[in-house]
């Protein structure tokens, strides 16, 4: 059990980092491209401007909220 655990642990880990890499992808690839990029129908840099003026409305709990997704980005 406890083996299966540390398994989804390690794909759920892996898709994480695919996941930001495939964002950071999209973010360059609208900046070099304009907002129609064929492969990412959506406005990615718009989502990223949006999450991060929710966030930093949000005064406080926006930065503990910051804080939690870095050290759970950052931790190896």
């Amino acid at each position: 059990m406890l083996e299966r655990l540390r398994t989804a642990g390690t794909w759920i880990s892996e898709l994480t980092e695919v996941s930001l890499g495939l964002l950071a992808l999209a973010v360059v690839l609208q900046v070099l491209f304009g907002a129609t990029v064929p492969f990412f129908p959506i406005d990615v840099v718009g989502s990223v401007v949006d999450v991060t003026n929710q966030l930093g409305s949000e005064g406080l709990v926006g930065l503990v909220a910051v804080w939690v997704l870095m050290a759970l980005l950052n931790r190896n």
